[in-house]
């Protein structure tokens, strides 16, 4: 059902395609959107190692939160921001794609918690993080991702 990587020399082993979730902090959520369109957005997320899940939050108004309730079916892609060797203009980078359902994570104060675990990647205040979960808690919609297919690559730009 899921295609596997073409150039399986330029693959990422499963260890590899996590420890790049496990160290980015961004990614673009790709959706079936309105009247059948992809619809891809940038966005921040965590990765719960325990679980094996990808955790997003969101309004529970919007394009994002509408089609995420319409279809489960999603992928996520992730990439580094790349090395590039002494003396050549193209970079090296590395890519995971998770494809995956999505599940509303029904209990709040879960879905309060998992904010707090994903705002820990972005600072260490806490007292930053008590205001934010305050002020937009009560709003918040969160997202898992559970993973059925998860590819890597590195590649080379040239």
């Amino acid at each position: 059902m899921f295609r596997e990587v073409t150039r399986k020399n330029q693959a990422l082993t499963e260890e590899e395609c996590i420890s790049l979730l496990k160290s980015e902090k961004r990614g673009v959520l790709s959706v079936s959107g309105d009247d059948g369109y992809p619809y891809g957005m940038p966005l921040n997320y965590y990765y719960h190692e325990k679980d094996g899940k990808l955790y997003f939050h969101t309004g529970r108004k919007g394009h994002r939160a509408d089609a995420l309730k319409n279809c489960r079916k999603v992928s996520f892609c992730v990439f580094d921001s790349g090395v590039r060797e002494e003396g050549h203009w193209a970079l090296h980078f590395r890519s995971v794609i998770v494809f995956g359902k999505t599940d509303i994570v029904s209990d709040h104060q879960e879905a309060l918690n998992i904010c707090r675990l994903l705002s820990r990647r972005f600072t260490e205040d806490e007292s930053e993080i008590d205001r934010e979960v305050a002020q937009f808690g009560a709003g918040v919609l969160v997202f898992s991702l559970t993973p059925e297919h998860m590819t890597g690559k590195k590649v080379r730009e040239a």
